[in-house]
């Protein structure tokens, strides 16, 4: 059996020219294949292996969130630049019922359902920039920006 691609495969460590994209997160599946976008745009733009880890687990939990609790809905990444830093920032959103209170909802140990309660304050850890916007019966958005 021969195989033809239209396009030349991406070698693994070749530099994608695109600034910003978007994952769909409707199953577990695509939690995965967030987590693999994320890796390459870490390793793209140089991130230590721990800043890679923290951006990567950032991610993942971001992710499980917006599939679990908001239905599903979608990661938005951009490389972004301010003076002389390169960074990456994730929005992950969804038009699931939001979040009544933020302020709860950010506290460790508080969760909605069956997970440990992690996911936004260990998420809001993990990054240098966090920002929640929720709005009941609209849905979420979260965003997270990590510097090199």
């Amino acid at each position: 059996m021969e195989w033809r691609f239209s396009k030349p495969l991406p070698r693994e460590n070749s530099l994608s020219n695109d600034t910003q994209g978007s994952v769909p997160l409707r199953s577990e599946a695509d939690i995965v294949t967030c987590r693999q976008m994320v890796r390459k745009l870490v390793v793209q733009l140089k991130f230590s292996l721990v800043d890679q880890t923290k951006m990567i687990t950032a991610a993942s939990e971001l992710s499980r969130n917006t599939l679990v609790y908001g239905g599903g809905g979608e990661m938005q990444w951009e490389l972004v630049t301010d003076m002389l830093k390169q960074g990456l920032r994730l929005r992950f959103k969804d038009q699931g019922p939001g979040i009544p209170d933020m302020a709860l909802a950010l506290k460790d140990g508080w969760t909605s359902g069956k997970g440990m309660g992690l996911g936004l304050s260990g998420s809001k850890r993990l990054v240098h920039e966090f920002e929640l916007e929720s709005t009941v019966g609209v849905g979420t958005c979260v965003s997270v920006t990590r510097w090199k």
